[in-house]
């Protein structure tokens, strides 16, 4: 259980902070932009699921996310360097992948095959999923990045897991775009 009761320390005015396991780190260790990146993710879900008047399907979708990114914070906030940090650290399984991708499948079977690129718009829900996209992007980039440094381990399973989350972004945004009809597609060379 987690217990808040104190909001600042002041243990991160050195331009450190705290991993799981205790360890302090720079605040622009690649580490701390991972997770940091993760929960920017999670924010943009928060405001999409604003705008998603009328799809209790996909803002139900929405929130589980929301919780499995809680878990990939905790996941990549203890890293799994041989040290034990007194307890069994929170991991993201292939189970959450799994669900992912049966969901992302679900929503695509609602849609149309695409014959062009998508540009981020249609409906304000799909432009907030768009954007909760890009962000999702950037943070798997730091996540790999950290995973390619000597010494960092990020799992198998989460890596894969922010791999399908951006795709299922991608599809939600065109479900929620009257299933694809409202899409707004790229005309490459339109404006030359």
């Amino acid at each position: 259980m987690v217990v808040l009761n104190r909001i600042y320390t002041r243990t991160g005015d050195d331009g450190t902070t705290a991993l799981g396991t205790g360890e302090r780190r720079a605040k622009f260790d690649i580490r701390i932009e991972a997770y940091g990146s993760v929960d920017e993710t999670n924010a943009t879900i928060g405001v999409a699921r604003l705008s998603l008047a009328g799809e209790s399907e996909v803002d139900a979708m929405l929130g589980r996310i929301q919780n499995d990114l809680f878990d990939l914070g905790a996941d990549l906030c203890t890293p799994d360097n041989g040290v034990d940090p007194g307890y069994e650290p929170l991991r993201v399984v292939q189970s959450q992948v799994d669900r992912l991708e049966r969901e992302i499948d679900q929503l695509n079977g609602e849609l149309a095959p695409l014959r062009s690129f998508v540009l981020p718009g249609g409906s304000p829900g799909a432009a907030a999923l768009h954007v909760a996209r890009t962000v999702c992007r950037r943070a798997e980039r730091h996540m790999v990045e950290l995973s390619l440094s000597p010494d960092e381990i990020v799992s198998e399973p989460a890596l894969r897991y922010m791999n399908r989350l951006s795709d299922f972004f991608f599809v939600a945004s065109r479900y929620v775009n009257a299933r694809g009809a409202a899409d707004v597609l790229w005309v490459p060379g339109q404006n030359r």
